[in-house]
């Protein structure tokens, strides 16, 4: 076997002058490889003074002006003038993408100077940008004028929408996720693939040389329970002037809320009703209101108002208006005496009990009158005065409706409209010592919002009878309630009550501890929204109760981040290698794409070096003829690595008796098999900051050791259901990838916001009002950078970590600083039984 040359492009002239005017190491030997390349940029650098410039490009400006020198090598021959002008371009930042830097230098070859700067930027995007919304808008029309029919077209889409000339210079990775979700919208989640092979022949009708095409798929708001509602105004009315006032205000549009109560944080269930609500509104081109339920003083919190704006916008979805139900206090108040004076609504002064006794709840016998249900008219304002005025302590006095006690149904026996508390309200303060309950709340706020659909769970089917009298009783227009199924996840719990017992008591770290089910949880886990909404979607929607296993739930994160994460090369348990016929200073940089089938995602450049670390599940002292990774004198490739490693030997520690060290030979594949196994390795190489040690990667396994938890849930959590693995290694491109998902993640969160805050009422409102607003910051966290440990996991950085490089200024070389902290979140396993396979 012939021995490796020693590779040293380092050594290159060109590469100290590239790394002076902004490039990596890596970065500028990879560039020098080409020497026409290398010879342009050097004339280049020299020509422009690039390399004394008081402030450096940054990486990105850097890697253009290389781009720049590819392109000039290939084109004919420009004018001095026209390449100065396109270097002039990049240093000011405005051409952004190698995609403009070609289209610059093609247009500077067909135009010579003086160069027009308007024609110019408007030929090569620059200055261009677009909206996550305004792209969405595109691409759906064009599916639409294109007669798209479903997910087997996605191939022309894609390549269709390129030819927008308005999309021109949106970015591709953009577009292709934004043409995925107009599909999963229009269509529905994307099917999986048959298995291949041939079946069975089944008798069909005689070939004709007519075309078949797949009939296009509805929405899942075209089918089904949301396909069957109403249209707006087709809910019945007492009086017909009310429909004609009610379309004469929303213009016959469809108009939803989400109506949740601010007493604890939103869960994954939480996800079907703000998909149903805010994405029916959004199909039907409506408005949806984010209205909190704030009737209940007692157990309201401010950190529970800004946690739900936040996971909604997490979501992807923007209210059109943030109401209260405390926006109609006077207004709820002023129909309350309305409701007395219509003899529909009287003050009783019973205990609970007797109350409850009343009712016939412990009895099960029919319900009985109140004793002062019958008392006059006038009697019962002045007590509903008092109430209102404090001279009532709680429980002494409630306002109930004079419903129909021979009625089958408990929720129309007298239901209580208005209850004595005494505890101060966070919007009102003191103003009010009575509030409205939800049963007497809900109907009539959602009638002065003008709701065309009450979307709500089946929970509540039996309170639509209350609530469609409470509405006619006071002759005002009266919303359609429709339920829909609610979203269970089995192996979990949903309960706010216990879950606060979970944390009040240590079994888990918080309500965003993420080993639970909240949305503040997955967040931080790592799981992006999309799959939250693809999962959803994928269920429909119907009047059944969805009771879903945890690993349906997860396999659907998988197939999500199977498309969209990028790869890392990382190894959870490391184990050093020492490749022994390679010199001590051996450096070979590899490039490898952050994904193999998504180009958009980019490359990255890792070392290759004498000392690797593998993953210490990649080797076993005892072979067999079933297992194909690394053992005494087997051979196994290295993932995107130029040769295969045989293992020598290996070193033990004297004390445990160990493996702590493999001695390995390179080889060179002309005179070796191919190797049946490839694994994932990181290579030792300080300059380049390889590798990245992670300080805890964490692995979450389900909480509660059975499938439903029971009564004694806090019996049933197993307590290794956290695993922290220290010490795992990841390559070096982790902290450019941090940096970059950040960065995008900040800038799409800044564009959502201000078009969000344009497009609502939001921006209007007063300094002094407490209405939580939406600010960028809501949509970004470290969980924004995930990736893809190869043959590992999907993994998200925790809020847990210090980088200090995200914090940095652009144009910094993004790498490890002094007190860094890196902990990594497992935000699904790779396989449902999350064992490798030999």
């Amino acid at each position: 076997m012939s021995k490796p040359a020693k590779a040293d492009p380092a050594a290159d002239p060109v590469v100290p002058l590239l790394k002076s005017i902004g490039l990596s190491q890596a970065k500028a030997i990879e560039a020098v490889k080409s020497p026409k390349i290398a010879a342009e940029l050097k004339d280049i650098v020299e020509t422009y003074g690039l390399h004394t410039r008081a402030e450096k490009l940054d990486d990105k400006q850097a890697s253009l002006v290389v781009a720049l020198a590819g392109q000039l090598v290939k084109s004919d021959p420009i004018a001095e003038d026209g390449r100065a002008y396109v270097v002039q371009r990049i240093v000011d930042a405005r051409l952004k993408t190698v995609e403009q830097v070609t289209a610059a230098v093609k247009y500077v070859e067909s135009h010579p100077a003086p160069i027009d700067d308007a024609d110019f930027d408007k030929d090569c995007g620059v200055g261009f940008s677009i909206t996550p919304a305004e792209l969405y808008e595109q691409i759906a029309k064009f599916t639409t004028d294109a007669a798209i029919a479903g997910w087997s077209s996605l191939g022309q889409a894609m390549s269709g929408v390129r030819t927008i000339p308005e999309l021109r210079w949106a970015n591709t990775l953009e577009i292709k996720n934004t043409v995925e979700k107009v599909f999963n919208d229009k269509f529905g989640a994307k099917e999986a693939a048959k298995p291949k092979g041939k079946e069975p022949k089944k008798p069909g009708p005689a070939k004709t040389d007519a075309p078949t095409t797949e009939p296009p798929r509805k929405s899942v708001f075209e089918e089904g329970f949301l396909g069957a509602l109403h249209k707006p105004g087709g809910n019945p009315q007492i009086r017909p002037e009310l429909r004609e006032q009610h379309l004469a205000v929303t213009g016959g549009k469809v108009f939803t809320r989400f109506p949740p109560e601010p007493n604890g944080y939103l869960h994954i269930g939480h996800s079907k009703a703000i998909f149903v609500s805010f994405g029916y509104a959004a199909h039907h081109g409506g408005k949806c209101y984010l209205r909190y339920d704030d009737t209940n003083p007692e157990k309201e919190e401010a950190q529970y108002f800004e946690s739900i704006l936040e996971m909604v916008r997490w979501l992807g979805f923007e209210p059109w208006k943030i109401t209260y139900s405390s926006d109609y206090f006077q207004r709820l108040y002023e129909l309350a005496v309305e409701l007395v004076k219509r003899d529909k609504a009287y003050v009783c002064h019973c205990t609970q009990e007797e109350i409850k006794a009343s009712r016939g709840e412990k009895s099960g016998q029919l319900p009985k009158a109140c004793v002062h249900r019958t008392r006059p008219i006038s009697e019962s304002l002045v007590e509903f005065e008092k109430m209102k005025d404090g001279f009532y302590r709680p429980k002494e006095a409630n306002l109930r409706m004079k419903q129909d006690l021979e009625d089958g149904n408990p929720q129309m026996w007298d239901l209580t409209a208005y209850r004595v508390l005494e505890t101060p309200h966070h919007r009102t303060h003191d103003k009010w010592k009575i509030y409205p309950t939800y049963d007497y709340t809900h109907c009539l706020v959602d009638s002065f919002e003008n709701i065309s659909h009450s979307l709500c769970t089946t929970e509540f089917v039996a309170s639509r009878q209350s609530y469609e009298w409470l509405c006619d009783a006071l002759e005002v227009y009266k919303p359609r309630q429709s339920e829909f199924g609610r979203l269970n996840l089995e192996g979990t719990i949903m309960s706010k009550r216990k879950i606060l017992a979970l944390v009040q008591k240590g079994y888990v770290s918080g309500w965003d501890d993420p080993r639970l089910y909240t949305l503040i949880a997955l967040r931080r886990r790592g799981v992006p929204p999309g799959a939250i909404l693809s999962f959803v979607s994928s269920l429909g929607v119907s009047t059944a109760v969805s009771s879903i296993e945890l690993a349906r739930f997860e396999q659907n994160v998988r197939s999500y981040l199977e498309g969209t994460a990028p790869r890392l090369l990382m190894v959870l348990r490391p184990l050093k290698v020492t490749i022994e016929n390679l010199p001590e200073d051996y450096l070979l940089m590899v490039e490898k794409p952050l994904h193999p089938k998504v180009a958009a995602l980019g490359t990255t450049t890792i070392p290759f070096t004498r000392t690797i670390y593998i993953d210490a599940d990649d080797f076993r002292l005892e072979d067999s003829k079933d297992y194909f990774r690394l053992a005494p004198g087997k051979t196994v490739g290295l993932f995107q690595a130029p040769h295969p490693i045989t293992c020598t030997s290996y070193k033990t520690d004297p004390v445990s008796g160990q493996v702590i060290e493999l001695i390995c030979h390179m080889e060179d594949l002309a005179q070796v098999k191919k190797p049946k196994a490839f694994i994932q390795w990181v290579a030792e190489h300080a300059p380049s900051g390889s590798p990245v040690r992670v300080d805890e990667a964490r692995i979450f396994h389900q909480l509660f050791k059975s499938d439903q938890p029971s009564s004694d849930f806090l019996d049933d959590v197993d307590p290794n259901s956290l695993e922290v693995v220290r010490g795992a290694m990841v390559e070096t491109g982790f902290f450019s990838l941090a940096k970059r998902s950040l960065n995008e993640a900040r800038r799409e969160g800044k564009e959502r916001t201000e078009k969000a805050l344009k497009d609502s009422a939001q921006a209007a409102a007063s300094p002094e009002d407490d209405t939580p607003r939406a600010t960028s910051e809501q949509l970004v966290g470290n969980e924004c950078i995930r990736f893809q440990g190869l043959r590992v996991a999907y993994f998200a950085v925790d809020k847990d970590s210090r980088l200090a490089c995200l914090d940095e200024a652009d144009g910094v070389e993004p790498t490890r600083k002094q007190g860094d902290y890196v902990v990594l979140n497992r935000i699904v396993s790779l396989k449902e039984d999350s064992g490798k396979a030999a």
